[in-house]
């Protein structure tokens, strides 16, 4: 699989992930019954999609690093999202890029690239612009659990560069921890009325599995930086469709950096896209 291909089966995941705002806001659950029961049909998923390619499920100490970054970025996000705004959740989360080249630079001793850099500060300008729509008026804990889900989910990008990494199995392990995780707060929910199990479902076989399907495929080809900025697309559109459905407020600030990550990542990936590997580049997987 090429690059760009590679780089558009992330932007599909992306989009799927989008809808999780939304449906963390519409399921009328505890933040780790949520993360619990989607995380047990996405595993249902991902397994029947580790058959369907004749995936060999491994144990590897890489896997068991990869799944639990998984964990993290998938419990830490759902309490977060419970906590504070939609889209402070998201935005927080989307400091991935930023550690995907710190881990890079620290782990892997990977210097960053001139446009690696400055197309993370143009991210960040544009997430900077949803921030000034109140990031002050959410809650603390869920701004601080929002940040460490993005650290796991900088991890969740550099699966495969860890010794004996595999995305798909480190992302059935990590579904796995999150069950055991949130298990006991499920089994307390009382609420289980068709409208709560049908965003319930939503989010555990297309927002979570099918996403997970499309990322750790197009992770197999994309580089790690490009693949978390492409990434970007979720953090805009989650927060507008919890706007749209919810009615949590989208200023023109939001507008604006929707406009400024967008436009960002385009541009990214054309100048990448003409830019020749130099010679004696390691490939990226």
């Amino acid at each position: 699989m090429s690059e760009r291909k590679g780089l558009v089966f992330v932007s599909i995941a992306a989009v799927l992930f989008s809808v999780g705002g939304l449906g963390v806001k519409l399921i009328p659950w505890k933040g780790l019954s949520i993360s619990c029961f989607r995380s047990l049909l996405a595993v249902v998923v991902l397994l029947l999609f580790a058959k369907a390619i004749h995936h060999p499920l491994r144990l590897t100490r890489g896997v068991v690093i990869g799944a639990v970054a998984v964990c993290c970025n998938s419990v830490f996000f759902t309490i977060a999202t419970k906590l504070t705004t939609a889209a402070n959740a998201i935005l927080l989360e989307f400091t991935s890029p930023i550690f995907v080249i710190l881990f890079l630079w620290l782990v892997f001793h990977e210097t960053p690239r001139r446009p690696d850099i400055v197309a993370c500060v143009f991210v960040f300008a544009g997430i900077g612009c949803f921030v000034l729509d109140g990031l002050g008026q959410g809650n603390l804990l869920g701004n601080l659990l929002a940040v460490f889900a993005g650290m796991g989910y900088a991890w969740v990008f550099l699966m495969n560069r860890l010794p004996g990494g595999d995305a798909l199995f480190s992302t059935i392990l990590g579904q796995c921890f999150s069950i055991a995780i949130g298990l006991p707060s499920l089994v307390t929910e009382t609420d289980f009325s068709p409208p709560t199990l049908f965003w319930a479902v939503v989010m555990g076989v297309l927002q979570l599995g099918l996403a997970y399907v499309f990322l750790t495929t197009g992770l197999r080809s994309a580089p790690p930086v490009p693949a978390s900025l492409v990434a970007g697309i979720e953090p805009v559109l989650n927060p507008i469709l919890v706007a749209l459905v919810v009615g949590e407020t989208l200023s023109g600030w939001s507008v604006l950096g929707g406009v400024v990550v967008f436009t960002t990542v385009m541009v990214y990936n054309v100048i990448m896209a003409r830019q020749p590997k130099e010679e004696g580049e390691p490939a990226r997987s």
